[in-house]
């Protein structure tokens, strides 16, 4: 196998693996991958998105957000909010049950990181994050 497709299917096989992983303690808290990207976007913002400012920043249009967000509410995690003097537009906020669980999953996370990354030599873990990040800048300049 040529080392350039030995790379590409250890950059698609680690990444899924990872995934998965991170997935299984997502389901534990009653979350998807997507549930959990909106939840970490909203708990990051200084103040409550507008849906719309969120579906922006995810990169999803409105009609996924909402099916998201409507998993989210029913979950107990978010709450919309009218925004005052137009009712038209939506504020997410979340929950103290939301705020809870992104710090709980958040906390979840590190530790799957920690306890994987400490199996791994340092020096080889520096080489590879330099040509992923190459990759990534090339892949970006196409």
């Amino acid at each position: 196998m040529h080392t350039d497709d030995r790379f590409l299917r250890a950059l698609q096989g680690s990444a899924r693996a990872w995934r998965l992983a991170f997935e299984r303690h997502l389901k534990a808290n009653g979350l998807t991958m997507a549930g959990w990207n909106a939840l970490t976007a909203v708990a990051g913002s200084p103040e409550p998105p507008s849906q719309r400012e969120l579906a922006r920043r995810l990169g999803v249009d409105g009609a996924t957000l909402v099916t998201t967000l409507d998993r989210l509410v029913a979950g107990g995690f978010v709450r919309r909010d009218s925004e005052p003097g137009d009712r038209r537009v939506k504020r997410i906020a979340l929950t103290p049950q939301g705020e809870t669980v992104a710090g709980h999953v958040h906390a979840e996370a590190a530790a799957l990181r920690r306890t994987t990354v400490a199996r791994l030599d340092a020096n080889a873990m520096a080489a590879a994050a330099a040509v992923l990040e190459e990759l990534q800048r090339l892949l970006e300049g196409a």
